[in-house]
């Protein structure tokens, strides 16, 4: 798993990327309440909003951690969007997307930079 430093995950497998956000990032929004995916086929930029996350205490957008088209979103969350707070780094992830390039994964922090990263806020 790799980490952004606005709290997305990113598993990847082959050429596709599973994305979600972090536990952090979970338990600082509260009990979310709803939940906007991507539409599949979507194309995605690096840092471009693809997709809302929304809780008891905030509205938030979750960003693309790397470019790439969106093959499948989680559609399990629009009727159970509680699972991103129950599993917020395995079944509560938000899409599935085929990476452009593995460089922009490679470039992203590991678990430890992310724990360092944390001990910082």
């Amino acid at each position: 798993m790799r980490f952004t430093k606005d709290h997305e995950w990113v598993a990847l497998d082959g050429d596709v990327a599973t994305i979600g956000i972090t536990a952090y990032a979970a338990e600082q929004l509260g009990d979310v309440v709803y939940v906007e995916t991507p539409e599949p086929g979507r194309a995605l930029k690096a840092g471009e909003g693809m997709a809302v996350v929304e809780s008891v205490k905030a509205a938030s957008d979750v960003y693309a951690p790397l470019s790439g088209e969106v093959v499948e979103a989680n559609a399990d969350l629009a009727g159970a969007p509680e699972t991103v707070n129950a599993e917020p780094e395995s079944g509560g992830w938000f899409a599935r997307v085929r990476v452009a390039d593995r460089a922009e994964y490679d470039a992203l922090m590991d678990r430890d930079a992310y724990d360092a990263f944390l001990e910082t806020l």
